[in-house]
């Protein structure tokens, strides 16, 4: 298939039954020349035959022509598609135009762009629509166009279909993003330097508090004491406040003695 698209390009030859003058049979032999260059696929040089035969009639249909087709073999279809360019506008009759658009449209299908080889197609066949060939050709490219935008359709619902998932896939990342904060929070959270002081100071303070009730509980004399209640004395400490009671009576009552038992000192005369 891709054979019969590229191989339609045809060397247009020398048109019979017209005036001829010294500079045309230069051109027409220039041509020629060129042809049969173009036949033995010596396409450098073919293309400098017919560029030669431009220079010296840049309006030459066949030259033009003949010279997108050798450009085309040598795959420099940007070139290739100017010169068919060139012929349709210099074209003199409908089959030349038809024959330029043809390979125009073959220049498109070779660069994979179907949408202007189907256009070209389709002008080449307003100037001859009994052309099986350009027909054929112009089916096909049709054909690889929807082939074309229904890949591109597919790509897009792969592509939305990818989206999809990757929005999915983000929505669920968040979500377990909030679980996590959601568990973290629950957590205690670390206390500062003076919250710990205090804590340590109010946990001592109780223990503090634990052990002065367990001594109440285990001493509860020294209770009684420390609110002023009278306290019970032991018998042997009864006895030594006694003794210490009468050791002062007796002091007290020998100074008592001492002083009744001392004789009076009589007072000295004066002298006249």
């Amino acid at each position: 298939m891709k054979k019969s698209l590229l191989t339609y390009s045809f060397i247009l030859l020398g048109l019979l039954g017209f005036a001829q003058t010294s500079e045309t049979k230069t051109e027409d032999n220039l041509t020629y020349e060129g042809n049969e260059y173009h036949l033995m696929e010596s396409y450098s040089n073919a293309e400098k035959k017919y560029r030669e035969a431009l220079s010296r009639s840049p309006k030459n249909t066949i030259a033009q022509h003949n010279l997108g087709n050798t450009l085309f073999e040598e795959a420099y279809y940007g070139e290739a598609f100017n010169a068919y360019k060139s012929a349709t506008t210099t074209a003199q009759s409908k089959a030349e135009k038809h024959s330029a658009l043809h390979n125009m449209g073959n220049v498109f299908m070779n660069k994979k762009e179907y949408a202007k080889a189907v256009e070209t197609y389709k002008e080449a066949l307003r100037n001859n629509p009994n052309d099986d060939q350009t027909r054929y050709n112009y089916a096909v490219a049709k054909s690889l166009l929807e082939q074309e935008k229904k890949d591109q359709n597919n790509d897009k619902d792969k592509d939305k279909d990818q989206d999809k998932k990757d929005q999915d896939q983000k929505d669920k990342d968040e979500q377990n993003n909030k679980d996590n904060k959601k568990g973290d929070d629950k957590k205690e959270e670390p206390k500062d330097e003076g919250e710990d002081e205090k804590d340590q100071d109010k946990n001592g303070n109780e223990q503090d508090d634990k052990k002065n009730e367990s001594d109440k509980k285990q001493n509860p004399k020294e209770e009684q004491d420390s609110k002023g209640q009278p306290t019970k004395l032991s018998p042997q400490q009864i006895q030594n406040l006694l003794k210490a009671m009468n050791n002062e009576e007796k002091k007290v009552q020998d100074k008592v003695n001492a002083k009744k038992a001392k004789p009076v000192k009589p007072k000295s005369k004066k002298d006249w």
